[in-house]
């Protein structure tokens, strides 16, 4: 039991930075492994929270299978279902301190300090920071919008922890949709069971603050009396000027099944959207991720920064998820991170291939080889200590890569195709007649695709 209790305890610590805090703690934590039937590989859990269940099939099923896949191993899947017994304790909670703390909701880490500004972000990041600085007096509501994993959850953290930090004295709340959702069903669950006036309670809580973050309200979508309860929550804060800040995964006017009421006060002020970051300001994330963990940005890591940052595009958490995973197998396992390493563990969510098609790691490695520099075999040098290793670097690309000829052609100072193709034919008729030829190209393949 206790080596069934430290595996889960690895998925637990991989998924963790991978989920925001809330999320986590209400979905994740409380889970606990009943059983693992080893002829069918397949993991039981069981949890005491019955709309917990539904939430993790429906929303959260991809991630915790790839997670206990690393784990446990390829062939693992899971069932998850609710555990009756801890229904009693719904009738011992007595006076019990309320379980829902908003102040543990902030993450440090999510702060405006360690947030990578990029084009993609840099008008919604400016929102974030004169709210921050000026709540109820700059734009409210503030409505920011994205795809999942784009960092709008950082940001309404960071408001949150500067508001604290500069106006100590204003009461700051932050929860997702789902803990609110989760929460209101709880307080009425509670009334029906003690006859108690648990929803009073509930709104005083939400209806009592001077700053309420509200993250992906998109949630709210077709729980009609749910939104009710927002609406009434959003004009009783918004009449006494209270900050509100609302992220969804779509702009307002695309929340279909929302009360057209609430999607009309969403567009009261300011809808910022941040959009998928560029592979400069990935490559800054995965900088600045590294360095949080105090991690050496030696050229193995850089070469795994840069192969990351090429194949994870659209989604930020994903993209530090990715080089969070490699960190922490590091660490387990006691071995160094590169490239052979991080597509060991990076196997379910990149192919072999992924890592060995990048015109610029080809281009390092051929520099490395040859001693010489990226910007020489871009440049119109033709000396042949320059032009060898670019045609060698060009013949790489296109047999390593499914870039086209002029794609190619770019990535070495805009050169023409046919440049390319005579550099490829003529490498191709070397590696036939030169042995020496046919082994640097073996070498650097080799190199290139970590074999």
């Amino acid at each position: 039991m206790t080596k069934l209790k430290e595996k889960w305890n690895q998925v637990l610590a991989l998924l963790e930075p991978e989920l925001t805090e809330i999320s986590f703690s209400t979905w994740f934590k409380p889970i606990k492994v009943k059983s693992i039937d080893e002829k069918l590989n397949i993991i039981h859990l069981t949890i005491d929270n019955n709309m917990a269940v539904d939430l993790i099939k429906d929303r959260y099923k991809s991630i915790l299978e790839n997670t206990i896949k690393i784990v446990y191993g390829n062939d693992f899947g899971f069932t998850i279902e609710y555990f009756e017994e801890d229904e009693l304790l719904i009738n011992n909670v007595g006076d019990k301190e309320p379980e829902f703390k908003d102040e543990l909701y902030l993450n440090p880490r999510y702060n405006f300090k360690n947030f990578v500004v990029g084009n993609n972000n840099k008008f919604a990041h400016a929102a974030a920071v004169a709210v921050a600085e000026a709540p109820s007096e700059a734009y409210n509501p503030l409505f920011l919008y994205g795809g999942s994993g784009l960092g709008k959850t950082h940001l309404m953290h960071a408001i949150g922890h500067h508001i604290l930090k500069t106006k100590s004295n204003l009461k700051v709340l932050y929860v997702s949709s789902e803990m609110f959702v989760n929460e209101m069903v709880s307080a009425l669950r509670k009334n029906d069971l003690r006859n108690e006036n648990n929803m009073g309670e509930f709104r005083r809580k939400y209806r009592e603050i001077d700053v309420l973050l509200i993250d992906d309200i998109q949630f709210l979508e077709n729980k009609a009396s749910i939104q009710e309860e927002f609406f009434n929550t959003f004009n009783t804060l918004y009449t006494l000027n209270k900050q509100i800040i609302i992220s969804s995964d779509r702009p307002p006017n695309k929340l279909v099944n929302m009360d057209v009421r609430l999607r009309s006060r969403f567009q009261w002020n300011l809808v910022a959207d941040i959009t998928p970051p560029d592979y400069e300001t990935r490559v800054a994330i995965l900088i600045n991720r590294a360095e949080l963990d105090n991690i050496e940005i030696d050229e193995d890591m850089n070469d795994v920064i840069n192969l990351i940052a090429e194949k994870i595009q659209e989604n930020v958490r994903e993209l530090e998820g990715a080089l969070t995973r490699i960190i922490s197998f590091s660490k387990l396992m006691g071995e160094k991170i590169d490239i052979p390493f991080a597509r060991k563990i990076l196997k379910d969510i990149l192919s072999a291939a992924d890592f060995n098609v990048t015109p610029e790691n080809i281009k390092k490695k051929v520099c490395k080889h040859f001693n010489i520099k990226i910007a020489d075999i871009e440049s119109a040098k033709r000396a042949r200590q320059f032009a060898f290793p670019r045609q060698i670097a060009m013949y790489l690309c296109r047999e390593m890569t499914d870039l086209s000829l002029p794609k190619i052609g770019e990535c070495f100072g805009g050169r023409d195709h046919s440049t390319v193709l005579h550099a490829y034919e003529k490498i191709s008729s070397d590696i036939k007649t030169n042995d020496s030829v046919k082994e640097i190209v073996a070498t650097l393949e080799s190199e290139i695709s970590g074999k």
